[in-house]
């Protein structure tokens, strides 16, 4: 029977956790990051399943030959996570292993569903960081830092501050929790937040990277230039920046390696409807 774990009982998994896997997971049992946790057994897990806060998947972590898990994890996401995912607007469930030995294992279970699978690249900073190459931009548009003052908007200065808002609350339980672990800047242009950069997941030194430029200013190096200020104040503050981006979003891939990022490692993602025949 497979149980959801309270947040106080996270820790429990932390035997279960790939080192070199996914930032989210440990982000999660970290406890930096909200999620569910769902697992064979309270005590001492030995598989389990991280619903991501953001909503942005679901990571399969721990032994991936659990037969009593496996056996009972599609009537589980049946009956309890698409009733609960379909009230949140979800259509798709994202399923992602901690470790390649459960790609397999994903295909076999799923086998009879209509999967999709796409590619990942997760890049990092392995060497020294070079700190030419800064992006030049158009007039008008300003580099600022996202800290408690431009977050509060106290005297309206920025138009859209609700987008901020939106994405920071995407990632984080609080304000207040991502101000005391997180990294952000922003562009603005005429008193508008028109890129935005910052530390979606977080876990011991390790800042996951999140980057969204409003389409009418796409195209203008913003999300590159914002990225190199987190990227920098990573370094500065001995922390290790973390981008994850499909394979197929080539610009993505490109602001990575334009930022100094190198390729650290890849894997598979597997889609399927919540709602099939």
């Amino acid at each position: 029977m497979i149980r959801e774990l309270d947040e106080t009982e996270f820790y429990k998994c932390e035997t279960l956790i790939n080192d070199v896997g996914h930032l989210e997971v440990k982000a999660v049992i970290e406890g930096n990051n909200p999620g569910r946790i769902f697992v064979d057994r309270i005590d001492f897990p030995n598989t389990g399943l991280i619903w991501l806060g953001n909503n942005d998947g679901f990571f399969f972590i721990g032994d991936e030959e659990n037969e009593l898990f496996n056996n009972d994890i599609n009537d589980f996401i049946d009956k309890v996570v698409f009733p609960e995912a379909k009230k949140l607007g979800l259509k798709s469930f994202i399923a992602i292993g901690n470790h390649a030995r459960w790609e397999k294992t994903i295909e076999g279970i799923f086998s009879h569903r209509h999967i999709q699978v796409s590619h990942q690249n997760v890049y990092k900073l392995r060497g020294h960081y070079k700190v030419d190459n800064e992006p030049s931009v158009k007039h008008g548009y300003e580099v600022l830092k996202v800290d408690e003052c431009l977050y509060e908007n106290e005297k309206n200065y920025l138009h859209n501050i609700e987008f901020l808002h939106s994405k920071i609350l995407g990632f984080w339980s609080s304000p207040e929790r991502f101000f005391r672990t997180g990294i952000g800047y922003c562009i603005v242009y005429q008193n508008k937040i028109v890129s935005l950069c910052f530390s979606g997941f977080v876990a011991e030194n390790v800042h996951g990277i999140d980057i969204e430029t409003i389409e009418e200013h796409q195209g203008n190096k913003l999300g590159q230039k914002a990225a190199r200020y987190v990227v920098k104040e990573c370094v500065n503050n001995g922390m290790i920046p973390y981008w994850d981006c499909e394979e197929a979003n080539k610009p993505s891939n490109q602001i990575a390696k334009n930022i100094g990022l190198e390729n650290y490692s890849h894997y598979l993602v597997y889609i399927f409807p919540m709602d099939e025949d």
